[in-house]
């Protein structure tokens, strides 16, 4: 081999060396992109992944607040909830009840209170001034209060009908009072359908030593839906046509409406009893 053919012959391999790092140094390069990438990929499925899961979390929390009431940290009827029935139970429990009526029939004062189930001012004034006034004055035997039936939020007759006659059955065993109060606790959200048979079992359910049986058969009494007629007519003969609405009164005395300043702060209620207790 001449020195030139042997030069060529060397050349020749040392473009193949370098030609094959290259190759290989490309394919590494391509490697590692190709990891750098899968990498990137997958923080991303983790990012997507989480986010996913706080979605679907923030969804069955607003679907499971939406069933009850009103406003957030509604329970939904049937699960007992124990620290809402012991906190009604607090309120309205050892103190007489009679029908539809709370407090003592020797009360000197009464406040007649028309409202709807489904109203939502109605539970802003349960949970707002109602309290004071329960521990105030009815269970002194100062004042004793009639809950009267007028339809105002609830769209349809028929529902508010069954409504107020399962409250007023649960009056036949005196325990109107703690149905009410459950049932304005678990409030759902307005003209959304939560009032359901299941729904209103569930309220009976809650409520301490009621006979269901008992129950189920006086909500098809026809005097209660009378009476729901009746309390109707009542609100008409005094022009009430909105929820909640009084009337207060010495018991058995003439009965005058009550223009309230506040449903939760119990101040201007708390002066017209003074003023009649006074009298």
């Amino acid at each position: 081999m001449s020195p030139v053919e042997s030069d060529e012959e060397d050349l020749t391999r040392k473009q193949r060396r370098e030609q094959a790092r290259s190759e290989r140094k490309a394919l590494e390069e391509a490697e590692a992109a190709g990891a750098a990438r899968r990498k990137r990929l997958t923080q991303l499925g983790v990012v997507v992944g989480v986010v996913v899961v706080a979605i679907v979390i923030v969804l069955i929390a607003a679907g499971g607040g939406g069933s009850s009431g009103g406003g957030g940290g509604k329970i939904v009827p049937g699960n007992k909830a124990p620290t809402l029935v012991k906190k009604v139970e607090a309120e309205v429990g050892g103190i007489a009840q009679a029908g539809d009526t709370i407090g003592a029939s020797t009360a000197p004062v009464t406040l007649q209170y028309f409202g709807d189930l489904e109203c939502p001012i109605c539970r802003d004034f349960t949970l707002g001034a109602l309290p004071t006034l329960l521990q105030k004055w009815v269970r002194t035997g100062k004042l004793r209060i009639e809950y009267r039936a007028l339809e105002t939020a609830t769209r349809e007759p028929e529902v508010f009908k069954t409504q107020q006659v399962a409250a007023l059955a649960a009056g036949k065993q005196n325990k109107m009072w703690q149905y009410i109060e459950l049932f304005y606790n678990q409030q759902g959200e307005e003209s959304s359908g939560y009032v359901t048979e299941k729904y209103l079992q569930g309220l009976a359910q809650q409520v301490p030593a009621m006979n269901l049986a008992q129950w189920a058969s006086d909500r098809n009494s026809g005097a209660l839906s009378t009476q729901v007629a009746t309390d109707a007519q009542a609100a008409n003969n005094v022009g009430f046509n909105g929820t909640p609405s009084f009337l207060i009164g010495k018991t058995g005395g003439t009965m005058t409406k009550f223009e309230y300043a506040s449903l939760t702060d119990p101040s201007s209620f708390n002066g017209a009893i003074e003023k009649l207790l006074k009298g």
